[in-house]
Order: C-alpha cells, then structure tokens, then sequence
C-alpha cells in the first residue's frame, strides 16, 4: 500500500481506537497530501506518489520541530508536548534516518571521489551527498559532517 493510502487507511483505526493525537496528526497530514495534489494540477481524491508523499511528511516534521523550539523558547512546554507526539506519528511513517557515522564515512569517501580538500567544496560535497542519500539524511546533520570533515 502506498503512503498516501497507508495514512488515509489509519484515520478510521485511530477513530475506533479513540487516539486523538494519531487521528488529529493523520486528519492533517491528508489534507496537506491532498492540498499538494490539488497544487500539481491534481484531482484532489487522487493519491501522491511515495516520493511526493515523503515529501509532504518531511514539511509536516519540519514544521513540528520548528514548534516545538519557538514553544520551548517561550516557555510553554504545556503546548509542545502536542507537538511531540504529532512528530512521533509522523516520524513512524518517515524512513529511518542514516546515523552520524554512516554520513561521515560516506562523505570521507564522496570527498576523496570529487577531490573535495577546503571550505570552497563543501557546498558542492554538501550537493552530492543529499543527491545520494536522497532524503535517508538530516540535512543540518550532512552540512555539520561536511563543514568538519572540510576544516
């Protein structure tokens, strides 16, 4: 079952479930798979591809994570614990990312590919590196590699 299926599927079983964060998270997670088929040119009862579909989910978690810190910074954890647990649900349905270690060396080995030496290549070495991860890799995490593995 594709992605976009899989999440519309879960709405009934979060319903019966009676899991309010699940069904709140998965009730926003379609309508924002359904707002980005409408904005490809899309019927809306149309499903997204995986990849269109991992896309939305990578927005979704991002914009949980940017609450969550403007949340803590102010002092209201009471309205970043919601948040977390949207990140949770929303994390389930994302790959597993690639580990600190995995990137350093794939990097290591990218850089001595392209002949990667200073500062000066590391946007270029940054530019490779998430072609070949293609998502599997936090980006913030990638650029830190990058930068120390270039210093």
């Amino acid at each position: 079952m594709a992605l976009h299926e899989s999440i519309k599927a879960g709405i009934p079983e979060a319903m019966k479930a009676h899991d309010e964060a699940r069904l709140r998270t998965l009730r926003s997670l379609t309508t924002a798979m359904t707002n980005e088929a409408v904005a490809k040119k899309r019927k809306p009862n149309e499903f997204l591809t995986d990849e269109e579909a991992l896309v939305v989910l990578k927005r979704a978690a991002n914009q949980r994570k940017d609450s969550i810190t403007q949340f803590e910074q102010a002092g209201r954890n009471e309205l970043a614990k919601p948040e977390y647990e949207e990140l949770n649900i929303i994390e389930s349905y994302l790959p597993a990312q690639m580990s600190r270690e995995e990137i350093e060396k794939a990097a290591k080995e990218k850089a001595a590919e392209i002949g990667a030496s200073g500062k000066g290549d590391a946007g270029k070495l940054t530019g490779f590196l998430m072609k070949e991860f293609k998502g599997n890799a936090d980006g913030a995490v990638v650029k830190e590699v990058v930068d120390s593995l270039l210093s």
